[in-house]
C-alpha cells in the first residue's frame, strides 16, 4: 500500500488515521500538513479567479471575506410553495446516516428522481444558481444534490458529533442549504464561526500543533481529517464567536467548510427539511473544469455503486451500512423515539 499511501499525499485524502504517510508525526513535523494546506489555499485562489466571472461581484467578496452567503427569499413564493409540493411527495431511495441522537435522511436528486420535480429540476438547474454554486466551490462542475432531512433529538445515544466546531478538511469545499421550513434553536440552525476559513499564521499554526498529533488526536473524527476546535480556542486564533443562521423558510446559505462550523444544538425532538449540496475536488488540481453535464451523471453512478458495495459489505458482517437504506416513506416521517414517543408518527408537510 505505500505507493498508494504516497499518491495520496498529491489528493483529498485526508485521514492521518488511515495514511501513514499524511500522518507521519516525523514528516509533518517537518511540514508536510502545512505545505498541503498551503498549497491547496493558492490552488483554491486561482481557481476562484477564473471562476469569478460566474458570480455576482457582491456574492464573492462576502464568500471570500466571511466564508458564507445569505440569500433570503431566494425563490419566488409561487415557485417556493411549488417546490414544497414536491419534496412532500417525493419517493424513492432513501438513505440514513445515525450520528449520536440525530438521524440523517437523504434522497439523492439523480435525473431520473428530477423528472418528477419539474420546479426543483428548473431552480437546481439554471445558470446564475449553477455559478454561484461553481465559483463557490472553485470547480467548474455541479454539485451533488439531495433532499435532506435532519431528526434531532431522536435516538438515546451519545451526544451527536456534528455539533462541534469543526473543519471538514484541510483545504476548501462547498455544502449550501435551502431551508423549506423555518430554522431556529428548535431544530438545530446551522453554525459558522465568521472568517474561520482564511488561512492566518494563527491558523497555519493550529493545524500544524494538530499535524503532530494525526492519527492519536483524542477526537477520531479529528484523527480522520475533520479537526475539531473548542470555543474557548476561537481567541486564541483571532476569530469571532459562532454565527447561528435563524432564518426563515425559502433562505439558501452557501459555506465554505474548510471554515469552522457545526450544526446547532436543537432544543425538542424536532426535524429539519432541506435541498442540500456538496462539492469537493482535488486540492491540488489547478484547472477548474470543463462542466460537462455527463461528469455530474458519472459521479452520482460513482456514489451509488459505492453505497450498494458498502451495503454488501455491511450486510456480510451482519451489520448497517453508515449510510443504509430505509422505508421509502422514512424521510417523511418521524421515528420511533426512545425519549417520548412509541410508535412513528407523519411529519407535517413542509408549510
Amino acid at each position: 500500500m505505500w505507493p498508494v499511501y504516497v499518491v495520496q499525499v498529491f489528493t483529498g485524502a485526508k485521514s492521518f488515521k488511515a495514511n501513514p504517510v499524511i500522518g507521519s508525526p516525523l514528516l509533518n513535523r517537518l511540514g508536510l500538513h502545512v505545505a498541503r494546506v498551503i498549497v491547496a489555499a493558492m490552488v483554491a485562489r486561482f481557481r476562484y479567479l477564473c471562476l469569478s466571472p460566474l458570480a455576482e461581484a457582491g456574492h464573492r467578496k462576502n464568500y471570500l471575506r466571511d466564508g458564507f452567503i445569505v440569500l433570503r427569499d431566494y425563490l419566488p413564493e409561487a415557485e417556493f410553495h411549488a417546490l414544497k409540493s414536491e419534496v412532500n411527495a417525493l419517493q424513492g431511495e432513501v438513505r440514513q446516516c445515525v450520528q449520536g441522537d440525530t438521524l440523517t435522511q437523504r434522497i439523492l436528486l439523480t435525473d431520473n428522481v428530477l423528472k418528477a420535480m419539474p420546479t426543483c429540476q428548473r431552480m437546481l438547474w439554471s445558470k446564475k444558481l449553477l455559478g454561484l454554486f461553481k465559483f463557490t466551490s472553485a470547480k467548474n462542475s455541479n454539485p451533488i444534490f439531495y433532499v435532506q432531512n435532519i431528526k434531532s433529538n431522536v435516538v438515546d445515544d451519545a451526544a451527536d458529533p456534528q455539533r462541534t466546531l469543526h473543519s471538514d478538511t484541510f483545504h476548501a469545499t462547498m455544502k449550501a442549504w435551502l431551508f423549506l421550513e423555518e430554522v431556529s434553536d428548535r431544530n438545530g440552525p446551522f453554525t459558522y464561526v465568521p472568517g474561520s476559513h482564511r488561512l492566518t499564521l494563527k491558523r497555519l499554526k493550529w493545524e500544524y500543533q494538530n499535524s503532530i498529533q494525526g492519527s492519536v488526536l483524542p477526537n477520531s473524527y479529528g484523527a480522520r481529517g475533520s479537526l475539531r476546535v473548542n470555543e474557548s480556542d476561537l481567541a486564541t486564533l483571532g476569530l469571532p464567536s459562532p454565527k447561528a443562521f435563524n432564518v426563515p423558510a425559502n433562505t439558501l446559505v452557501i459555506a465554505n467548510t474548510n471554515g469552522f462550523h457545526r450544526r446547532g444544538e436543537a432544543k425538542e425532538v424536532s426535524s429539519r427539511m432541506e435541498i442540500w449540496a456538496y462539492s469537493r475536488t482535488n486540492p491540488f488540481n489547478p484547472f477548474p473544469g470543463f462542466g460537462l453535464r455527463w461528469y455530474t451523471q458519472l459521479s452520482h453512478l460513482a456514489i451509488q455503486k459505492y453505497l450498494a458495495r458498502q451495503d454488501r459489505i455491511a450486510e456480510a458482517k451482519g451489520m448497517k451500512a453508515s449510510w443504509h437504506r430505509v422505508g421509502e416513506n422514512a424521510l417523511h416521517e418521524m421515528p420511533v423515539s426512545s425519549r417520548s414517543e412509541k410508535s412513528p408518527r407523519k411529519l407535517p408537510e413542509v408549510a
